[in-house]
């Protein structure tokens, strides 16, 4: 077992997990419009081209841009209409020189145009003819064909968390099912004599259970699936009974205090005892959150985290978190947004350890502060 005092950065602590953490979970096929936040487990490539017709990106008119070059409002090019392509409509219309047709957003173009003027820089003359007053170029206006994805070009890699703009782009190519990393399942065991469950009425010297809630929602957030074991005295034999419980339903395993130095507590001895080669680390340089334990049992990941709820926050997300995404082979974890702003008071901080402030973020004559 790691000496609890010979605590290491964050930073040093989240390298020995990635270095570590070598199982994957397995993969499903699921309908892309279900696959919101889903990991990728394979690279996903286009099976046609996108757009598959010269598209116009404007409501205008279809035209050879050469019929439009020079072409001012002093001096306007004038074209003869021949008819209109509705979107979704085939085209049947194809220009000869000194010719138009209607186009729309989205439509295809007149066969023999290469560019779409924007109905804004056009004048009608009658019902059969325009005035031009700007020049296009050939290609102004329009989406080629593939512009957008290419027929075999890459859509996604491999463990690319799914965007709703990716579940869009998947369904405009006809991909309806995707091959995703299966939710790595966390079994999560609170621990602690005075734990009752929170629809109780705790009698003196007890508290309500919120760390297996807590910590359920930020596994369902993190793209996880939470399965609690259930409040576990601070008995040893009981622990780990848990503990070998939540092995076997689990991916990875997350205790819930118990992870400090008291004679009470009992998280280390029990993921020791889980299988090799147990803990691996046992402290980190952190405020809040230093008596903190990472252990592998086998290929199984075990975390014991801090009985305070704000310390156990900030561990998940420094470690926990990145693990569930590993697991589930993804390459880039998002990442939190952050803001910057100007301190109100001085935070004091010891050095070499690394402290995490709650804080109010507030906006005064434009400054966050």
């Amino acid at each position: 077992m790691s000496d609890f005092f010979n605590v290491l950065t964050s930073e040093h602590a989240l390298e020995v997990v990635r270095e570590r953490v070598t199982a994957r979970v397995d993969s499903e096929t699921v309908p892309t419009a279900l696959a919101l936040a889903r990991v990728t487990a394979a690279q996903l490539t286009s099976p046609e081209d996108l757009p598959a017709f010269p598209r116009s990106t404007m409501d205008g008119f279809s035209v050879r841009a050469s019929d439009t070059f020079g072409a001012s409002e002093a001096l306007p090019a004038y074209l003869d209409v021949i008819g209109d392509i509705p979107t979704g409509s085939q085209s049947d219309v194809e220009l000869a020189t000194g010719q138009a047709a209607g186009a729309f957003t989205g439509g295809m173009l007149a066969a023999g145009a290469d560019a779409v003027v924007m109905v804004e820089n056009t004048q009608p003359i009658d019902g059969t003819a325009i005035e031009v007053v700007r020049p296009v170029a050939s290609g102004e206006n329009v989406l080629q064909v593939g512009e957008d994805i290419g027929r075999g070009a890459v859509v996604l890699e491999a463990g690319h968390v799914l965007r709703p703009q990716d579940l869009g782009g998947l369904l405009a190519l006809g991909i309806t099912t995707v091959v995703v990393a299966r939710r790595p399942r966390v079994a999560i065991i609170s621990t602690g004599d005075e734990l009752v469950q929170p629809e109780a009425t705790p009698d003196l010297g007890m508290i309500r259970d919120i760390n297996t809630y807590t910590v359920s929602a930020l596994v369902q957030e993190a793209g996880g699936i939470p399965v609690p074991v259930g409040l576990i005295k601070d008995d040893y034999e009981s622990q780990k009974a848990a503990a070998m419980k939540a092995q076997d339903l689990g991916d990875l395993v997350v205790f819930s205090a118990g992870s400090s130095i008291s004679t009470r507590d009992l998280t280390a001895r029990v993921i020791d005892e889980m299988g090799s080669p147990g803990v691996l680390v046992h402290g980190v340089s952190l405020k809040p959150g230093k008596p903190t334990i990472f252990g592998l049992s086998g290929t199984t990941p075990a975390f014991g985290l801090p009985g305070n709820p704000v310390s156990a926050m900030v561990v998940f997300d420094l470690l926990v978190r990145p693990t569930i995404y590993q697991l589930a082979g993804c390459v880039r974890p998002p990442q939190p947004s952050t803001v910057q702003a100007v301190l109100s008071r001085d935070v004091p901080s010891q050095a070499g350890r690394e402290d995490f402030v709650q804080v109010r973020v507030v906006s005064e004559n434009g400054r966050l502060s």
